[in-house]
């Protein structure tokens, strides 16, 4: 664990700012609105999980959270810049996880579309990813998140680094993935397609836990060939547009009204 701190142990952030180009500094408000977003749907694990997203340019570099702070409390600037390792390439008051980083380095390393990386712990997505059959195609929402879905084995807490090679596999096209036993997960071209997957795929298994506490015998099968045309309907290209287009914008401007300090 990567540790620069000041005497009190708080440490004291840099300008960084003044430090990074302007699309570094977009993609840096994006990330934070992504952790803001995250914690205000409740999706957060206290200071656990991870967003990650790619910084433009030729150096093989991303940001990530801060180790000791509350997705409520992340900025722009307290972003941490790392590297594929997990270190730090700015130097940060804040402590860095790079057992974190295991599986986003392999997403972002290998993945033509991980330009970010989003992983949760939610109850309901750790929930599906216990059950047998996974998520279900009994809702809408469960059938646009299945059309574009990987699953991955459980190998324990992520700090094996021959894990990421499996994973990578696991995921071939996919832009989501269930990790089983353990949660869920999102990549994207860009931090707004990669966060609206993960809400669709949260969205999917909240709906899955709440149905089948009614038991299997009381649920209504969608009529034969419909989870496939959804599929058809959803292609992986339309939810970037969406995203970028529509709902990103429309959940910047919801933050903003809420609490702009992200921007910061």
């Amino acid at each position: 664990m990567a540790t620069l701190m000041n005497d009190n142990g708080a440490g004291s952030d840099t300008n960084v700012r003044a430090q990074v180009s302007d699309k570094e500094w977009k993609v840096r408000v994006d990330l934070a609105a992504a952790y803001r977003l995250v914690a205000l749907y409740g999706w957060d694990d206290l200071i656990f999980t991870h967003l990650s997203a790619r910084v433009p340019g030729p150096e093989h570099h991303f940001l990530i959270n801060p180790y000791d702070m509350m997705f409520e409390e992340i900025t722009a600037s307290s972003l941490v810049k790392i590297d594929v390792e997990g270190q730090p390439v700015i130097p940060t008051s804040h402590p860095v996880n790079p057992a974190g980083f295991t599986i986003h380095s392999a997403l972002h390393m290998n993945c033509e579309d991980a330009h970010a990386v989003m992983h949760l712990h939610t109850p309901a997505g750790q929930a599906v990813s216990a059950m047998r059959e996974g998520l279900l195609p009994h809702t809408q929402t469960g059938m646009i998140a299945s059309s574009d879905l990987a699953y991955h084995e459980y190998e324990g807490i992520a700090t094996d680094l021959d894990e990421r090679e499996r994973l990578v596999e696991d995921m071939g096209d996919k832009h989501v993935m269930i990790l089983r036993n353990h949660g869920t997960l999102a990549i994207g071209k860009t931090v707004g397609e990669c966060f609206l997957r993960l809400y669709f795929v949260e969205r999917a298994c909240d709906a899955q836990v709440k149905m089948l506490s009614a038991g299997r015998d009381y649920l209504y099968n969608p009529p034969q060939g419909t989870p496939e045309k959804v599929t058809a309907q959803t292609p992986p290209e339309g939810m970037g547009m969406i995203a970028n287009g529509l709902a990103w914008p429309a959940l910047l401007r919801k933050l903003d009204r809420i609490d702009p300090s992200f921007r910061n």
